[in-house]
């Protein structure tokens, strides 16, 4: 470590979908956050840690979209996004590469002028755009509507000026310690983690069919004895008897395309053969009650 190395948090915000996990995903060059073409794909507060032992150290905050909530699950999801503004040394928010300003970038300017946190504006997917002149507008018109401290064009899926992000995050953070190991690259539990990417497989598998009513809970994660084994039973949860038909599918071949997926994803991260077993169980409206909210894992206390 350097004298001159710099360390802080840095929170991740935008409306859903716009490519947060995406971008963190790269960032730290591992899959940690779940992604989907899907809106409100992250519902807790993701910490992952980039280390560059010449610079720095970053803990990334990757949270849920900023939406208007809709169920109490919701407001979970935007008071874990919106509590983190005030506690980061830098905000990173992401839009899309348009001149349209909605009501929902709208809401962010609002919270963003009630806080001092430098931040940076990320408009991504530039790999959309046949005519790279037209972000000089889309940047002209953010421009306008907020002192923003750096405005950097990028693509979190093609890595485009990726490292630009990087290069003025470190910018705004002060000279500070190291906050975790230099292996280190989430504070997320394995379990927690595995949960999420059986849920991100679920989301890809099942398409337009279900909406977002599922959760998934991990009964059971075990190194099988002498071997380099991992038996995993987990749950999916969701919230109409006919959801749960659509999720196990024909002769069943839904859930083995599920679970088929996630346990590639798993063995990847574990780094070790997985015997993954899933089930289907209905828990009616569970996105409307604070009981089972907190049973699967989504506590405001924690944020």
């Amino acid at each position: 470590m350097t004298e001159h190395f710099k360390s802080g948090f840095v929170t991740i915000i935008g409306r859903p979908n716009v490519g947060k996990s995406t971008l963190m995903n790269h960032l730290i060059g591992q899959k940690i956050a779940i992604t989907s073409n899907k809106p409100q794909t992250t519902r807790n507060r993701i910490q992952t840690v980039l280390t560059d032992e010449e610079k720095g150290q970053i803990i990334f905050l990757d949270t849920p979209g900023i939406h208007k909530a809709k169920n109490k699950l919701g407001e979970f999801m935007v008071n874990t996004a919106e509590h983190t503004l005030n506690e980061v040394d830098v905000i990173l928010w992401l839009v899309e590469p348009t001149d349209y300003i909605g009501a929902g970038e709208q809401h962010i300017i609002e919270k963003l002028k009630n806080v001092s946190t430098p931040v940076i504006l990320v408009i991504n997917k530039l790999d959309t755009l046949s005519d790279k002149n037209e972000m000089l507008r889309y940047i002209d018109v953010y421009r306008k509507v907020y002192d923003f401290a750096e405005i950097i064009p990028a693509s979190a899926l093609r890595g485009q000026n990726t490292e630009v992000i990087v290069d003025m995050i470190f910018k705004y953070l002060r000279y500070g310690p190291m906050f975790y190991d230099e292996d280190t690259i989430t504070d997320q539990p394995e379990r927690q983690i595995v949960a999420e990417m059986i849920r991100e497989k679920a989301l890809h598998a099942l398409n337009e069919e279900i909406p977002h009513g599922i959760a998934v809970t991990i009964e059971q994660m075990k190194q099988r004895k002498g071997k380099k084994i991992v038996d995993i039973d987990a749950t999916i949860i969701c919230e109409r008897d006919s959801h749960k038909g659509i999720i196990i599918g024909k002769n069943g071949a839904m859930l083995k395309k599920i679970g088929s997926n996630a346990r590639f994803e798993i063995e990847r991260l574990l780094e070790q053969q997985v015997n993954l077993k899933l089930w289907v169980k209905v828990k009616k409206d569970w996105r409307d009650s604070d009981y089972l909210i907190k049973n699967f894992g989504y506590r405001e206390e924690e944020i």
